[in-house]
């Protein structure tokens, strides 16, 4: 077979590693967007301008897109491997879906304000707040545990040449970029959408 279909022979995992094209980099790519929103929040309480809010709104929402995604390709991939949909004593499935909660309450915030100018600032407070919760939540907590079932995880190895080889990277690097490009892309098609919603009901962009 060619270095696209070769793959470590490991018990479990088998053909379902080459998910691995899609679940992690997603997560890559969410955590990239959702540290960008932070940026923006504070460009926007440093500068109080509305086109800071608006970018950040923009990467908090695709990134939000991307985490829900990385969910469900997680919960197929357990599902394969682990032989449930959700395994309630995995420490790192219970942190990713408690930050896309944590995210979920900054879109009810911003949606909970009629002033402009309240909800950029709240919402801007808030995303700094969400990204560290966000941190701690998929990062430093699995890292900690002894529980997790993920590689690098509690004991167990991580994406080395345990369980990647070479014939994986020339996909999976790349698979990296990609994701996190399209993330990029689809965050400023929402920015130029909303620029263009609030030009038409001359709304405020300074």
């Amino acid at each position: 077979m060619g270095f696209l279909g070769t793959i470590p022979e490991l018990n479990i995992l088998e053909q379902s590693i080459r998910n691995l094209y899609f679940h992690v980099p997603m997560w890559f790519a969410m955590m990239i967007l959702m540290f960008t929103s932070m940026v923006y929040s504070i460009f926007y309480l440093s500068k109080g301008k509305i086109e800071y809010d608006i970018k950040a709104s923009a990467f908090a929402t695709v990134g939000f897109l991307f985490g829900m995604l990385g969910i469900v390709t997680g919960s197929i991939w357990a599902r394969a491997t682990w032989g449930a949909w959700w395994v309630f004593q995995e420490v790192k499935l219970n942190g990713a879906g408690a930050a896309l909660l944590v995210y979920a309450a900054y879109f009810i915030l911003r949606g909970s304000f009629d002033d402009e100018e309240k909800k950029a600032r709240f919402s801007a407070v808030y995303s700094i707040f969400a990204f560290v919760m966000f941190m701690v939540l998929i990062n430093v907590i699995p890292r900690i545990s002894n529980s997790s079932l993920h590689p690098g995880n509690g004991g167990n190895p991580g994406f080395n040449s345990y369980d990647l080889d070479a014939s994986l990277r020339m996909v999976f690097y790349p698979a990296v970029i990609g994701w996190i490009l399209l993330s990029v892309w689809m965050t400023t098609l929402v920015i130029r959408i909303e620029k263009v919603f609030r030009k038409k009901h001359q709304l405020d962009l300074e």
